[in-house]
């Protein structure tokens, strides 16, 4: 018998379509996903999932080429942000309906960060893609959101690996799904403003994570270098950064099972 899992997901970009692969590996193995917790990407993912759309949703990703992905790009013709963000979540929409938090068959929890305070909005009840939205605000990609009397951005800046915010039900095993670690093969582009501005992001990301891992330990960690499917063009190619989330689930859980398999008991 296959044990209950709270499942967290980190914020990343493209690279949070492998929480896709993630999600069908640990289904296919036997764990019931009984609570998800998510940021940005993770909070996408995580969501979509809590609501039962995670096959529309993927056959719509596998139907995006480059030349898709540029037209689900709003301009915002505004110095707050690049996009509106408002076209990409209404074509989820038609394949996933909005439905309440607090009406999902699973608990959920999304995370954004106010912009003026820089705290933690915590997102556990209301419309769905109202907190995706906020959880998906990257700062200069999208346009802020308001939301309650304030102004919401992307919850990475805060808390990118919410371990802390999973709701458990004392007998789960937490699993958290990281896509922020480096890659210490891959040598940083010095000679770009542009590279040296993503790598920073990501290496905040990364140290906000850490800090949750040490606070929060995960019983199972799955990781994926940020320097993995970090370009713009990289939500073009979703088929393949799925079956590389599927295939570091298994061997996490392969190496689990060896190390201590009464953790699945």
């Amino acid at each position: 018998m296959k044990k209950d899992v709270a499942l967290v997901l980190s914020s990343g970009g493209p690279r949070g379509f492998a929480f896709i692969g993630a999600i069908e590996e640990l289904l296919s193995q036997g764990f019931r996903i009984t609570s998800v917790a998510g940021t940005s990407a993770g909070a996408l993912v995580g969501g979509i999932y809590a609501a039962g759309g995670l096959n529309a949703f993927k056959e719509w990703l596998f139907g995006l080429d480059p030349l898709k992905v540029v037209t689900l790009m709003d301009p915002a013709f505004s110095r707050s942000g690049l996009m509106k963000g408002e076209r990409v979540i209404e074509a989820i929409k038609k394949r996933v309906p909005d439905v309440l938090i607090e009406s999902l068959p699973i608990p959920f929890t999304a995370i954004s960060t106010d912009l003026c305070t820089g705290e933690e909005v915590i997102f556990e009840k209301g419309p769905l893609f109202d907190a995706i939205r906020a959880s998906i605000s990257i700062p200069s990609m999208f346009q802020p959101v308001s939301f309650g009397g304030r102004t919401l951005i992307d919850g990475g800046v805060s808390n990118t690996f919410p371990l802390n915010r999973v709701r458990r039900n004392g007998r789960d095993i937490l699993i958290g799904f990281d896509v922020n670690e480096t890659d210490k093969a891959i040598a940083p582009d010095e000679n770009k403003m542009v590279g040296i501005l993503d790598r920073s992001f990501s290496l905040m990301n990364r140290t906000i994570a850490r800090q949750q891992i040490a606070l929060t330990p995960p019983d199972i960690l799955i990781e994926m270098p940020f320097d993995s499917f970090s370009s713009i063009a990289d939500y073009g190619h979703a088929r393949e950064i799925v079956a590389a989330g599927a295939a570091l689930t298994a061997a996490a859980l392969d190496l689990e099972m060896k190390r201590n398999p009464t953790i699945f008991v």
